[in-house]
């Protein structure tokens, strides 16, 4: 462990066990005296306690300080990545009306595969099949779901069938992505000094990374005006790329999509951005957790063409739930859908298909 991580480890000492703890996913502390985890993705509360708000305000201001970031009254709100890879979220008084609130989220140090989503029953055989054809065809995709639905460990996981010769371009706000190929170039967006001077942006970052030859983009997740310039890179020669974003359904996917198209300030008339987003994205990776706490790609849907102006998606494979049990065990079973209109190209490829 690095001086500063030792150092950041010394102020979060009540929370330690759990920092060292690989089962554990997320950390939230609510004050000093009411902490919760995530475990196996069930909440749970704890016995761990701050000695007093000031101690946790302290834990907090340092974090911020080892990133070059202030935490204060001016500034009440952090966001912010800890020196092993995890996220840090912290809000101080006066926005949080219970003292200092903190939300970390544990980096993952085991690289989630495609056949480790099957063994855990995220997904099955066709799915795979599905989502090989998907990457190895170049189909642009989104994948999306609620908060902590796992989005970003499936868009790693999807990001391992991608060829080792493609250059892959990755852009983040604070660096979660570990992708298994050898030429992969990181970027994080820079948040502005204390003068407000500095700021370097997702978008700006798109904007760069567009002259530095990427054959496939892999965004984060998609929040604002930044998809705009996503939407016009997958229509302009960068097939293939990805991102995630947050959405209930594969058509509330595109919604959002468009909804932070029109963030970007650009002056577009309304169909024409929803063009640009069906013509843009070919697929939707939708995730959920469910009442069990499992997670899974409840469903893989391709994009079609706008229906009297609407969105719409045919499923390609579904879950569906049969039985919630007393304990709140999930039963259900993976439907297979519709065939993708990308059949004949994936058959033309020599890729296996599911047998429809």
């Amino acid at each position: 462990m690095d001086d500063n991580a030792s150092f950041l480890v010394l102020f979060l000492l009540p929370v330690r066990g759990f920092l060292e703890d690989d089962s554990v996913s997320e950390i939230l502390i609510n004050g000093p005296d009411r902490i919760y985890i995530e475990k196996h993705g069930k909440l749970m509360e704890t016995d761990a306690k701050f000695a007093s708000e000031a101690q946790l305000r302290a834990a907090a201001t340092n974090i911020a300080k080892s990133v070059d970031r202030q935490l204060n009254e001016q500034h009440p709100d952090l966001d912010a990545r800890l020196p092993d890879g995890s996220r840090v979220h912290a809000t101080i008084p006066p926005i949080s009306r219970c003292g200092t609130i903190v939300s970390i989220r544990k980096f993952k140090k085991d690289m989630l595969t495609i056949q480790k989503l099957v063994d855990f029953g995220s997904t099955t055989r066709d799915g795979v099949l599905l989502l090989n054809a998907m990457v190895r065809l170049r189909k642009n995709a989104i994948v999306s779901g609620g908060t902590s639905s796992g989005k970003t460990s499936v868009l790693n996981a999807l990001s391992g069938m991608i060829p080792e010769n493609d250059r892959i371009l990755v852009l983040e706000d604070a660096s979660e992505l570990q992708l298994q190929q050898r030429h992969c170039v990181y970027f994080e967006t820079r948040k502005p000094d204390k003068n407000g001077a500095g700021e370097f942006s997702i978008r700006d970052l798109v904007a760069a990374s567009l002259r530095l030859r990427p054959d496939r983009l892999v965004i984060g997740e998609i929040r604002g005006g930044e998809a705009l310039d996503l939407l016009q890179a997958m229509n302009t020669g960068h097939s293939g790329s990805m991102s995630t974003i947050h959405a209930n359904s594969p058509v509330d996917a595109l919604r959002r999509m468009e909804t932070c198209a029109i963030m970007s300030g650009v002056e577009l008339p309304l169909m024409a951005i929803r063009m640009q987003v069906v013509s843009a994205i070919n697929c939707i990776v939708h995730t959920m957790r469910l009442p069990d706490g499992s997670r899974k790609m409840v469903e893989l849907a391709e994009v079609c063409d706008l229906k009297n102006g609407e969105y719409s998606t045919k499923s390609l494979l579904k879950w569906h739930t049969k039985n919630i049990s007393a304990d709140g065990k999930v039963a259900g079973e993976f439907v297979l859908g519709e065939p993708p209109s990308f059949l004949e190209e994936a058959r033309i490829m020599n890729l296996e298909m599911p047998q429809y």
